[in-house]
């Protein structure tokens, strides 16, 4: 039997990947089932598309969503070299231009002028080590200077692109307890909130009566090849799974395909912009999210990872991703017209676990 420790362990693996981060997978994954059954309209013409960070777990199948639409997706790497601009391309979808998000231009703006869109995933891995003041330091200097080089281009575009997506996260309301969350909740006063804060100013200077901006505050997103829940599974299989903490932390979860196409739909919605919770409709505690992992695996789900443990092991960051959550609400997706295919956690874990 696998021990509580050892659900710890895997808790603290599953931190690793709980925002938007990069994170490696086994290649992408189709999306555009999940996409047509979201009942998205689809984009009527071939547009240009660039992403940064499209490389990773939600920026891959993105690009490959819209490569596959008919669309010329660009993705802006890091880095200078042509065959890791190369690697990155392979990885993802499109092809893959360098650049240098030091919140300056360079010569990959050339890419942004007369874009029909723009969709920013770039920045460092929330989680990727304990929360130094060197590591906070990067969490918020990738995100806003990648930001700021993006506003840059678009402002000093000769055509702007028409819409800027911009990515940002649940956090930005810091825990809330059992407080519902809506677009209109105002922001935490913790690390992480302050992160968004920043993050969403800096997008916010693109917009003008040329171009809309849409910031995505995305919640735990779900799938298989990537992300937080496969780090979730090991204690699981072993029948020692079971919720993080008391449990009773709400954590706002999304099916992957559900995200990609609520960002597809923020594209082609004129009348879409500001802010919008990248969450399903109906977010549960972690107990209630460990319980339906478990169903969907044949497996129980009783045996806590105990708090104590993951604050010795992961400090200040345990409280901010882990024992603590946002009860959020998409409300103003919703109310703009957007339907979601996977509305409760029994269905999204389901269809995961249920295909080959």
């Amino acid at each position: 039997m696998v021990s509580s420790s050892n659900h710890a362990v895997s808790a603290v693996s599953a931190v690793k990947h709980f925002f938007t981060g990069s994170s490696a997978g086994r290649g992408p994954r189709q999306e555009r089932e999940g996409f047509s059954r979201a009942e998205c309209v689809g984009l009527e013409v071939a547009m240009k598309i660039v992403i940064a960070g499209g490389s990773g777990f939600l920026g891959r199948p993105l690009a490959a969503t819209l490569t596959g639409d008919g669309h010329d997706v660009v993705t802006l790497t890091r880095g200078t070299s042509t065959p890791r601009a190369n690697r990155s391309a392979k990885a993802s979808a499109g092809r893959a231009v360098a650049w240098t998000p030091d919140g300056s231009t360079g010569p990959w703006a050339s890419e942004i002028d007369a874009a029909a869109a723009v969709v920013n995933l770039a920045g460092e891995s929330i989680a990727g080590s304990r929360w130094t003041a060197a590591h906070k330091r990067r969490i918020l200097d990738t995100r806003v200077q990648a930001t700021r080089s993006l506003v840059a281009a678009i402002r000093g575009a000769a055509t702007p692109p028409p819409v800027f997506v911009s990515g940002s996260a649940v956090g930005y309301y810091g825990p809330l307890g059992d407080e519902i969350a809506t677009e209109d909740t105002r922001p935490g006063s913790d690390f992480l909130a302050g992160v968004c804060v920043q993050w969403e100013t800096e997008a916010a200077r693109a917009a003008s009566d040329r171009t809309r901006v849409v910031g995505i505050r995305t919640g735990l997103v779900l799938e298989r090849d990537g992300g937080a829940l496969p780090e979730m599974l090991p204690p699981f299989r072993f029948g020692a799974g079971g919720p993080v903490g008391s449990g009773r932390q709400y954590w706002p979860w999304i099916h992957r395909a559900d995200w990609i196409a609520l960002v597809r739909w923020a594209l082609q919605r004129p009348d879409a912009s500001g802010v919008f919770n990248a969450t399903a409709p109906n977010p549960v505690t972690n107990k209630d999210f460990a319980r339906a992992l478990g169903r969907a695996m044949h497996r129980p789900a009783f045996m806590p990872a105990p708090a104590f443990a993951l604050r010795i092991m992961l400090g200040e960051m345990a409280d901010a991703l882990l024992l603590s959550g946002q009860r959020a609400l998409p409300a103003r997706a919703e109310r703009l017209g957007f339907r979601f295919n996977y509305t409760r956690i029994d269905e999204a874990l389901g269809a995961l676990f249920g295909r080959e």
